[in-house]
């Protein structure tokens, strides 16, 4: 049996939610750009709860922008798919599926465009959403008068102009325009580039103030784990179990947050924000873009050298080995949700390390440490370094978890040997890449230099933005602690390392 309209009413209810048939009549109020799995796993997820609670009570007319694949899936399963929802919260196993019905009809811009400029004329169309890619919002040389415009942003600026035209520039035909492409200040950067194209295109000032003063442009955050289609044997698993064939079946984890720059205006509009907590529309974003920088990225950040000569392969293996896991919640909820450099309830900052430490727990998912490496010195310097200095803001004290963390960067960023030009380390006799720009100079450094000469080398190099050598301590800690680790190994090390008893649950 293949999932359609036709056939959710012989699903098991009390093995998967289906929607019920009136949401299949509901007007179609959202235009989206991209077909991809984060906008089916958050996005869309949040408009189909809303339906099914009866609050936003509208559908997505989806776009694919792009020349790969088609739309077939969708055709046949009538736009619907299953999203299965599985990890942790509160410490509790989670496993739920879902038939999602929010997408009413998937257009292709290259065959379709007419059909998504009609979409301009239906009086109910009030969002436009996008997840392009971050290349997806870029300025390119683009007429709006191709069918279709070559980018996205000309793309979103010839179905706007249609509907200037289509309402003669009416107040109340504006729209919210909600990137969620992975760019700080993605709506503020989307809607610069659109206006900088409506004058290229030269557009009469008319639709231009329109533009400025009818429509608005949200920046937002998402943050959700969604691997998609999962591996064979388990989709064909969960397909025996439902008793259905699903092509679009999606994963995800539970956590979800979708934070959206705005004021009463956006919220008027965006009202399946009420059907879940994890849509979050408030004036600024910033203190949520700075706790998943520092205590989800920085963490990873400090932990993933650490954890790998540790011998844990996985974030799951992590959280499964006690030693590590309580370096790793020490150092989140004990050093860094006290020094992230943004003003902030602390009670919000350890609600949400416990959200970060059910996430790293999930037991279905698979996150490599040795993939959270991948530009280690540069995620360091972004993530970790304003954290190490808002601590010696804030105290006198040496920030000993970070410092072991640091220290673990310098041990895994130790090359020894050179191969076409890619260069290795070493842990157990097994050789491991190291993806890192600053390789080479890590590379010279470590052949030539002792190891107090090493780190202080490190500590005084300008790339950090910062001089972590004039940090009272930090330099005898680091050098400390990597002695250490070459000496006696991360293993030893974290035995040793006092728990601080922070909350894991």
């Amino acid at each position: 049996m293949i999932l359609s309209r036709y056939t959710i009413k012989n699903i098991p209810a009390e093995l998967v939610s289906v929607p019920d048939e009136a949401i299949f009549e509901l007007p179609e109020k959202v235009l989206q750009f991209g077909t991809g799995v984060l906008l089916r796993g958050l996005p869309d997820y949040f408009i189909d709860k809303a339906n099914r609670a009866g609050i936003f009570n509208g559908r997505v007319v989806v776009v694919k922008s792009t020349t790969h694949g088609d739309t077939r899936d969708f055709d046949r399963q009538d736009g619907l798919y299953t999203l299965c929802i599985r990890g942790l919260e509160n410490g509790v196993k989670v496993e739920e599926f879902q038939v999602n019905s929010s997408i009413s009809r998937v257009l292709s811009a290259g065959e379709q465009w007419e059909e998504i400029l009609e979409c301009a004329h239906n009086v109910d169309m009030q969002v436009i959403l996008s997840n392009t890619t971050e290349v997806g919002i870029e300025l390119t040389q683009d007429d709006i008068r191709h069918h279709p415009p070559k980018s996205f942003p000309g793309k979103l600026l010839a179905f706007l102009y249609e509907r200037f035209r289509a309402f003669e520039g009416s107040a109340i035909s504006g729209m919210v325009i909600v990137p969620t492409e992975l760019i700080p200040d993605n709506g503020s950067k989307l809607q610069s580039i659109v206006l900088e194209l409506a004058h290229l295109n030269g557009l009469e000032d008319e639709f231009i103030e329109w533009l400025e003063t009818c429509n608005h442009f949200c920046n937002s955050l998402v943050d959700r784990i969604v691997p998609g289609r999962p591996e064979a044997d388990d989709a064909a698993a969960i397909e025996a179990n439902t008793g259905y064939s699903d092509k679009l079946l999606t994963v995800s984890e539970v956590y979800r947050l979708w934070a959206i720059e705005g004021g009463e205006a956006v919220r008027d509009v965006l009202t399946f924000a009420d059907a879940d907590a994890g849509v979050v529309i408030t004036p600024d974003i910033d203190v949520f873009r700075e706790l998943k920088l520092r205590l989800l990225n920085g963490t990873h950040t400090f932990s993933c050298g650490l954890a790998y000569l540790a011998g844990c392969e996985t974030v799951k293996e992590a959280m499964e080995d006690d030693a590590v896991s309580n370096y790793i919640a020490d150092l989140m909820q004990m050093e860094i949700s006290h020094a992230i450099p943004y003003k902030l309830e602390p009670v919000l900052a350890q609600n949400f390390g416990r959200q970060v430490l059910d996430r790293f727990a999930n037991p279905f998912l698979r996150h490599n440490w040795l993939s959270i490496t991948m530009n280690y010195s540069s995620k360091m310097k972004m993530r970790c370094v304003p954290i190490i200095v808002e601590h010696y803001r804030r105290q006198s004290s040496v920030p000993e978890l970070m410092a072991l963390g640091f220290a673990a960067y310098l041990r895994f960023m130790k090359p020894v040997e050179v191969r076409e030009g890619k260069y290795y380390g070493e842990h157990n006799g097994v050789p491991y890449l190291i993806q890192d720009d600053l390789a080479p100079q890590f590379y010279r450094r470590w052949a030539g230099l002792t190891v107090p000469a090493f780190v202080r080398d490190v500590l005084r190099d300008p790339v950090w933005g910062a001089s972590l050598h004039d940090l009272p301590g930090f330099c005898d800690a680091v050098t400390d602690k990597l002695n250490a680790i070459l000496n006696n190994g991360v293993r030893e090390v974290l035995d040793a390392q006092p728990v601080k008893k922070a909350n894991v649950a």
